[in-house]
């Protein structure tokens, strides 16, 4: 398999990270005794950490493959890329 790496994919990584340590602290918290609320609050804000992470990795990717593919630049025909962007957006 090829290797797919895009300038944005560190940043992507940076925010998993911190998602994970984040569900870290939660996973803590349970451990803890926090209340169900304050469990509910952090398991939120991880959600969105990765939703964000996710949102990031699927724009960057329509902006560079998406948009090369259908001005040409990967030799994909329009259906490849319109069956392409269909599937990926499934994911947002």
């Amino acid at each position: 398999m090829t290797q797919h790496v895009h300038e944005s994919h560190s940043h992507i990584v940076k925010r998993l990270k911190r998602a994970e340590g984040h569900l870290r602290t939660v996973i803590a918290m349970f451990d803890d005794g926090r209340s169900c609320l304050d469990l509910a609050q952090q398991l939120h804000a991880v959600e969105k950490a990765i939703s964000e992470a996710k949102k990031a990795l699927i724009h960057d990717h329509v902006d560079h493959c998406l948009d090369a593919a259908a001005n040409g630049g990967s030799g994909k025909s329009t259906k490849s890329v319109l069956a392409e962007f269909k599937a990926i957006s499934r994911y947002l």
